[in-house]
């Protein structure tokens, strides 16, 4: 039975959270959801147009369907305005990852008025296209059904719907079978999801929410906040906050964190090579657990959050208790003084999304080879400009903590990071990357963050309709032309 005081205090929570701007608003919703919509149509369009160039029956042409499924936050009804969508484009048989959805769909998507700043990410592990559509980021990942009409309700954690679909397709289907099976087995998706908003602003606030700077994913916290529900039902909103830092406050680590949902009797064997710092298994997958970047430095520093979280909610309902203390922004000012400033800069704004990108991605080698020099960091996250340098740029303060690096070679870690970034880099010249040591008596007494019009111009600068253009011709037909490769594809 929940008392009243806890009730009392929920609503504190609740309200706390709706005063800090970050549940959305009707017209939010609507907005995308008539933009999800309008994303369908486009991807109707796309595939009648490569039904067409491969020659199908005049029938199957004006059948022919895909669909878009989201996953990740939005998928899961847990954004906010600034967040951006995770989703697949679900197509049939006869569609081509290489052809039909990076360079078709592409130029399509390109061509259209409310779209910007769109490119291919090629390296990750699922290739994807990543765009602004009217002002919300969109990462596209693709996926084809073993069918040549995809229904627009397609479940992809029925086993049936996903027989014999390419190593590809699984992996893009990766997010949405774990929204599918958290969804299904956590006790009430109401206090799950009131439980994750909390747990992901409390994430951005304290400086442990960036999966590339080896910190946590919306993934990582979406599990954790599934687990202490389903260990934890009936239990009122305060009382799972409570749970969650105690639990993981002192969880025994690397014991990995595993959901049971009923087809998985234990956790998985890691799989070899697995980073094992802090396992946390996917629900709805037999052998995955979440991909992570997690070093020992960004290990320490989660660790250490969760114990403070535990600390401040150890008792909720004391007179003086305060929100606001626990979702207090984390100081790095005041905890470090000394931090290492990445500096990443290019000759003109058309390549520096592309740069950042590319150095963000792999931010991992950096933190493990700083690691080796005795040197660790706390990563944060925040992306600033530094208006003494004429060049466009984008400025990284990670705090050094005390103690350790005091006779850190930073020209040996450039070096080699450097040649890190080398490999694979899709244009010609890397952009300039500089790390040095400041004092934080030396940091700028006004950061200035990148904001939302800066990030916004780094998106759409990813792609430029100046550069060269490579014709591309089917490879069913080729005297079919399917499209425009851009040279800045990456």
């Amino acid at each position: 039975m929940v008392s009243q005081q806890e009730l009392e205090t929920s609503a504190s929570l609740q309200k706390f959270i709706s005063d800090e701007g970050l549940l959305v608003s009707p017209e939010e919703e609507l907005r995308r959801t008539n933009h999800i919509s309008k994303l369908k149509e486009i991807l109707m369009t796309w595939i009648r147009r490569v039904a067409f160039q491969r020659r199908l029956p005049r029938n199957q042409i004006n059948n022919a369907s895909a669909t878009i499924l989201a996953y990740g936050s939005y998928g899961l009804d847990i954004y906010n305005a600034d967040s951006n969508v995770d989703a697949v484009c679900v197509a049939p048989c006869f569609a081509s990852l290489a052809e039909d959805f990076l360079i078709v769909l592409y130029n399509i998507l390109a061509g259209r008025p409310e779209v910007s700043g769109i490119h291919c990410v090629k390296d990750a592990s699922v290739p994807f296209l990543r765009f602004t559509f009217d002002g919300i980021l969109i990462d596209l990942n693709f996926a084809k059904l073993q069918v040549t009409v995809v229904p627009e309700d397609v479940d992809v954690s029925d086993p049936s719907s996903i027989k014999d679909i390419d190593e590809t397709s699984w992996k893009s289907f990766s997010g949405v079978r774990v929204n599918n099976s958290i969804l299904h087995i956590v006790p009430d998706v109401k206090e799950f999801k009131e439980l994750l908003h909390c747990v992901k602003f409390w994430a951005r606030r304290r400086g442990v929410y960036s999966d590339l700077s080896g910190l946590f994913g919306g993934i990582h916290l979406a599990v954790l906040a599934a687990f202490v529900c389903i260990k934890n039902p009936n239990v009122s909103l305060v009382k799972l906050m409570s749970i969650f830092f105690e639990t993981f406050a002192f969880w025994p680590w690397p014991e990995p964190v595993f959901v049971e949902d009923g087809a998985t009797p234990s956790p998985p064997p890691l799989p070899p090579g697995t980073r094992g710092l802090m396992p946390i298994q996917l629900p709805g997958s037999l052998n995955e657990y979440c991909h992570s970047n997690m070093t020992t430095s960004t290990f320490n520093k989660i660790r250490s959050e969760f114990r403070r979280g535990y600390r401040h909610t150890q008792d909720p309902f004391k007179p003086q208790f305060d929100w606001a203390n626990l979702f207090e922004p984390f100081s790095y000012t005041k905890s470090y003084l000394r931090f290492i400033k990445i500096c990443l800069s290019t000759s003109n704004k058309v390549e520096l999304g592309t740069w950042v990108h590319w150095v963000k991605s792999r931010f991992h080698s950096l933190l493990v080879k700083l690691e080796e020099m005795h040197a660790l960091c706390d990563p944060n996250p925040t992306e600033y400009i530094d208006e003494s340098i004429q060049s466009p740029n984008i400025v990284f303060y990670w705090g050094l903590v005390p103690g350790r690096g005091d006779n850190l070679n930073l020209s040996t870690a450039t070096n080699e990071f450097m040649r890190t970034l080398g490999i694979g880099y899709p244009n010609n010249h890397p952009g300039c990357l500089t790390l040095t040591l400041v004092q934080a008596s030396q940091l700028p007494k006004i950061l200035q963050h990148a904001n939302d019009d800066i990030k916004a111009q780094l998106r759409s600068s990813n792609f430029n309709h100046q550069h060269e253009m490579i014709p591309v011709y089917s490879t069913h037909s080729p005297s079919y032309l399917v499209g425009y490769l851009a040279t800045n594809t990456t």
